[in-house]
């Protein structure tokens, strides 16, 4: 079994794992922390809520399956060598249980706060019924021809294209309305800090193991990290640069900000109620 090299090196693994744990967990909690303050989810983009379930969802599958089955593991050894390093590690498989557990409350506060006229566009809650179809095929018909990791890397396909859709109906969002109102910058500058920090752990593990199978072998970990940073910048340049929040002495009405589904075919302009 593959073991560290260096024990600084291992160190300096944990602390950034952590980091992003700490970052990523927290980074949730300034957009409930405004939808509690507010007693409004306005400005919150619904699929991206809706979307992000999902890619938690998978991503908690995959950490777990790969971070607990001594099966996985071994067929994990077997395709990538029997010196690699297991590249999920317990702060992934903590982060993405409390992620599951955060975006389901965020939903919640959906559910019983004013939402004015915004809804969940039938295309999110398409591409979420295709998305588990498709799951639901690898489990109970093309497992049995498959192995383990195969099947766990398919949830980890999933969240990663999970990763780079969910970010979309927000950005457009903000960029129809011209302001981003509503969408919590705390929740964005705390995401970029745990993405870097999980590249970093990524880097440092190759570094101590002189190969980069950790990155191509856990190509999931490594397109959520670039896709986060991505798109986090995109949202800071929203909120600084482009649509700048004007200070107001009252709460904007509610009724009075666009309400338009992102995510919607050409044919539908109309959407189903949370």
């Amino acid at each position: 079994m593959a073991s560290w090299n260096s024990v600084q090196l291992e160190v300096l693994s944990n602390v950034l794992g952590w980091s992003a744990f700490v970052a990523w967990s927290i980074s949730f909690y300034p957009q409930i922390i405004m939808n509690f303050r507010r007693k409004s989810v306005v400005g919150l983009n619904f699929d991206f809520v809706v979307l992000n379930l999902t890619k938690h969802s998978s991503y908690l599958i995959y950490n777990a399956s790969l971070f607990f089955s001594s099966v996985v593991q071994d067929q994990y050894r077997q395709k990538y060598g029997l010196d690699q390093m297991i590249p999920v590690a317990a702060n992934d498989v903590a982060f993405s249980t409390h992620a599951v557990l955060v975006t389901a409350f965020t939903l919640f506060q959906i559910a019983i706060y004013d939402r004015g006229n915004q809804k969940v566009s039938k295309t999110c809650i398409a591409i979420v019924s295709v998305v588990w179809l498709a799951a639901a095929v690898c489990v109970f018909v093309a497992l049995p021809s498959h192995s383990w990791l195969w099947l766990v890397s398919c949830f980890n396909t999933l969240q990663v294209t999970m990763t780079v859709v969910k970010y979309i109906p927000q950005a457009v969002m903000n960029f129809r309305r011209k302001s981003t109102v509503g969408f919590s910058i705390g929740n964005i500058l705390l995401d970029l800090l745990g993405g870097v920090a999980n590249y970093g752990q990524m880097a440092v593990l190759s570094i101590d193991q002189n190969s980069w199978v950790n990155f191509y072998g856990n190509i999931g970990k490594t397109l959520l990290s670039l896709v986060s940073i991505f798109f986090d910048l995109l949202f800071i340049l929203q909120h600084y640069v482009l649509y700048p929040t004007k200070k107001m002495t009252t709460t904007p009405n509610p009724d009075k900000v666009s309400q338009e589904p992102l995510l919607k075919s050409s044919d539908d302009t109309n959407s189903e109620n949370v």
